[in-house]
């Protein structure tokens, strides 16, 4: 059983296009180790029409009671050298993770390429043991926009230590992609909608959390390996409860 993290599709013919799970659905699906990974974390389905079972879902009731009884079961990190340390070692390999950062400073935006390097494309689209499902049929191979800009966090650990991360989170492209429409196009305004939701909302008035991960490529050898590929955002309660 997992915790679905994004809102998905698949397409085949057991999970037809408009099949869909959502953020915090519990499914169930089979899954197998991804041996061309060697992070410990990574899994991926036995085939892409492997069937996928929505179990329940976890609501917001409560202050996000739930999800706070799943996510706060995992060890949460403070100290980013101390999670560093854990992805460097060989016999942890931490490649996710849950941060709390001290303070979040700044979100910082840059622009990025527009297009997808086609090189990159190509392989991707051939090269099996990058693909999640192994999938034989091309034509079930879909490409997202990609996102004009770069969205990162920066902020301090327990330490006072200043980090700079990248949020590859699919919900702030999503956000995005929802704010430029909504502003016909204003590229402008679409940022700094963004930027209102993820850093005066998220960081300033949340108890929030980031669930980070690392990259195959990057785990170890980049100096920080690790991204941001989601926020946790509950209210901030002003005391803790009894009951």
């Amino acid at each position: 059983m997992a915790l679905g993290l994004e809102y998905t599709q698949f397409s085949s013919e057991k999970n037809s296009f408009e099949q869909q799970y959502k953020k915090y659905d519990w499914i169930e699906i089979d899954l197998v180790k991804n041996k061309s990974d060697f992070r410990k974390e990574s899994f991926r389905p036995i085939s892409y029409d492997t069937e996928i079972k929505i179990l329940g879902h976890l609501d917001t009731k409560s202050n996000w009671l739930l999800r706070k009884e799943i996510v706060f079961k995992n060890k949460i990190y403070s100290d980013i050298n101390e999670l560093i340390s854990d992805a460097k070692n060989r016999e942890k390999m931490t490649s996710l993770a849950v941060f709390k950062p001290s303070k979040i400073i700044d979100f910082t935006i840059e622009v990025a390429e527009r297009e997808w390097d086609k090189s990159k494309l190509e392989k991707l689209k051939h090269d099996r043991s990058t693909n999640l499902f192994a999938q034989e049929d091309e034509d079930l191979f879909e490409i997202v926009r990609k996102l004009p800009y770069k969205f990162s966090y920066v902020l301090l650990d327990c330490n006072g230590k200043k980090s700079k991360m990248m949020i590859e989170d699919w919900e702030i492209g999503q956000l995005y992609w929802n704010c430029l429409s909504r502003h016909e196009g204003n590229e402008a305004k679409a940022v700094e909608d963004v930027k209102k939701k993820y850093f005066h909302d998220f960081a300033k008035t949340k108890d929030i959390h980031l669930f980070l991960g690392t990259s195959q490529l990057h785990h170890l050898t980049g100096k920080n390996p690790f991204m941001i590929i989601g926020t946790f955002h509950p209210k901030i309660e002003s005391q803790i409860s009894l009951f």
